[in-house]
């Protein structure tokens, strides 16, 4: 729930007018995701084969940081429970400083364990799991700022938001939220993933339609409420993360949950993201050596009170060192705001709006210079300037953020 507020009108406008539209034509792509490099385009001739191999690798990238921001995240709900707690016992005013490195180690171990579940299609409980603690923490931040504000008895902050030392530093600030607003649905670079779980009748990207609809509506509502009534609570003291900058301090046991939901949620949340990668390498190492038994064997464990179960070095050794680095990353950029603002950045214009758009045109046979071609190239031309000056901003946050 990052809120860079003074963009909060913004961030309905942003995600209604292009989040809505580009998952509109994602979704139109009704291609069998398992015949193609992951999930983008299932014949080579429908954007060619330089694009594919482009899109791939952009997918495989932000999944990977994806992973690495929830690291971060995880780390800094699990972090704040333990504040929380100090906060109560000594007082508002105590030094409860914690480090983040052995929570971004608990998670990657729970993590080594959780990856080993197959594939996409045996994680539907770990999903509603996930689905559910969102919805939790969700409502616990909103109605927490909504409550704070009928206690102030007054709206806080300003139409301007937060105030900075010069105009640059103000346009640094606009560029960073840019990329942080652009990394609220990242659910793109897996929609054809999920797509692909759906059984028809009736026809799956008409089933994706719909719900990405009710995603992007219901997300947006929260992200405003949340974010609105953050900042009308806290005004510029709003803290980047609601439920763990401390704006709230009681009731503890509340924060605690909320947070405790967050993690729960990002347990699950980091399978889904990285289980398309772990496929993607997986059958490109299965393609590519089909005799070798390291790669394509499978050995039957069986634990003391455990049923058996079958485990394949290749996967035991692969997911664990995908594990291991977002995990050490992580540990290097302990940056929640500076990181989902590069990651939102790096994300939006290539996957959510640039390959849409182009095999929307292959698909339904565009012509150029018409007026849906002409249309849909300012659109998508338009996106590309909100991601460079977001990635330019973000960047720059996260390096002033590291080296001071």
């Amino acid at each position: 729930m990052v809120s860079r507020t003074y963009c909060l009108a913004y961030l309905c406008y942003y995600h209604l007018s292009f989040g809505l539209p580009s998952f509109r034509l994602l979704s139109d792509q009704r291609w069998n995701t398992k015949q193609v490099l992951h999930g983008r385009c299932s014949d080579v001739s429908c954007s060619g084969r330089k694009r594919t191999w482009m899109c791939a690798l952009l997918q495989n990238l932000s999944l990977y940081g994806t992973d690495i921001a929830y690291v971060i995240t995880t780390s800094t709900s699990m972090r704040a429970i333990q504040k929380s707690n100090c906060y109560h016992r000594e007082g508002h005013k105590a030094a409860c400083s914690y480090g983040d490195t052995s929570y971004m180690l608990l998670f990657g171990g729970v993590q080594v364990v959780m990856s080993q579940i197959p594939d996409f299609h045996n994680m539907e409980w770990l999903s509603v799991v996930a689905a559910i603690m969102s919805f939790t923490y969700s409502f616990i931040g909103f109605g927490l700022g909504f409550a704070q504000v009928i206690e102030n008895g007054r709206i806080q902050g300003s139409i301007t938001g937060v105030p900075a030392d010069s105009v640059a530093d103000k346009l640094w600030l606009a560029f960073q939220a840019l990329g942080d607003i652009a990394f609220a649905y990242p659910y793109s670079i897996i929609l054809l993933e999920i797509q692909d779980t759906l059984k028809s009748p009736p026809p799956e990207n008409k089933t994706m339609k719909t719900a990405s609809m009710i995603a992007i509506f219901v997300t947006t509502f929260f992200y405003l409420c949340c974010g609105c009534f953050g900042y009308a609570a806290f005004g510029n003291n709003t803290p980047g993360n609601l439920l763990t900058g401390f704006g709230f301090y009681e009731p503890y046991w509340l924060i605690d949950f909320a947070n405790a939901c967050i993690v729960l949620h990002l347990v699950g949340g980091y399978q889904i993201f990285s289980q398309p990668v772990f496929a993607f390498v997986e059958r490109w190492f299965t393609n590519k050596f089909p005799g070798s038994g390291f790669v394509n064997n499978f050995y039957t464990i069986k634990l003391p009170l455990l049923p058996s179960f079958q485990m394949n070095p290749l996967k035991i050794c692969f997911r664990t060192a995908y594990v291991a680095s977002t995990t050490v990353i992580a540990m290097i950029f302990p940056y929640f705001n500076q990181v989902l603002g590069v990651l939102g950045a790096l994300n939006f214009w290539p996957l959510a709006i640039y390959f849409p758009v182009e095999m929307y045109f292959v698909q339904k046979k565009i012509q150029p210079w018409t007026r849906k071609w002409v249309v849909l190239r300012t659109f998508s031309f338009f996106c590309l300037l909100v991601t460079i000056v977001g990635l330019i901003g973000s960047i720059q946050g996260l390096i002033s953020a590291k080296f001071g």
